[in-house]
């Protein structure tokens, strides 16, 4: 586990690599904040589908036990408040482009947001990248989330293509984002 000090904020906060002890716990933030963010916007019948499908208890267990994907929960005052998912090889969800580490899920809860700890996790992952000597980060970002392409083009990222997510029964675009690592 690392310990830091966010400089945007008061509090410190702790990097914890999630194991599959941990599994409930990710269940329970994976649908609360994919929930959150995107539940106004979807029937609850596709949000259901797609929660069901995605977060269900065996498919995050293959997830984690995946050695080319990594879990990691981003706690604050001894609770949950975000998690990033990064995959590399053959755990991306596509070939975007050579030698890079997709950042596959990045959610706060939204009493978390706005305190600058999406730039905690979206550093994590560029640590990450770096470490393994990747040449491109990418991730895919809804084109109707607008703040979070803002928050992605104000840390580098760039559009270079599109593909499609689909919850429940609604295929939906996602805009597809890289960012470059200088060496």
């Amino acid at each position: 586990m690392v310990e830091k000090e966010n400089t945007k904020m008061a509090q410190a906060y702790e990097i914890k690599e999630v194991t599959v002890a941990d599994i409930k716990d990710l269940q329970r933030i994976s649908r609360k904040t994919f929930s959150e963010t995107f539940g106004s916007q979807n029937s609850s019948e596709n949000m259901e589908k797609f929660l069901d499908k995605a977060y269900a208890e065996e498919k995050l267990k293959a997830e984690i036990e995946n050695q080319n994907s990594n879990f990691y929960f981003l706690i604050v005052n001894n609770q949950v408040a975000g998690y990033l998912k990064v995959n590399e090889g053959d755990a991306q969800t596509e070939q975007v482009t050579d030698n890079a580490l997709e950042v596959e899920r990045i959610y706060l809860k939204q009493g978390f947001q706005h305190q600058g700890l999406g730039l905690v996790l979206i550093k994590l992952a560029e640590e990450l990248a770096r470490k393994k000597d990747k040449a491109n980060m990418w991730l895919g970002v809804w084109e109707k989330n607008y703040q979070a392409q803002a928050f992605y083009k104000k840390d580098g990222f760039k559009r270079v293509s599109q593909h499609t997510f689909v919850v429940g029964d609604d295929p939906q675009t996602d805009f597809i984002l890289v960012k470059g690592l200088k060496k």
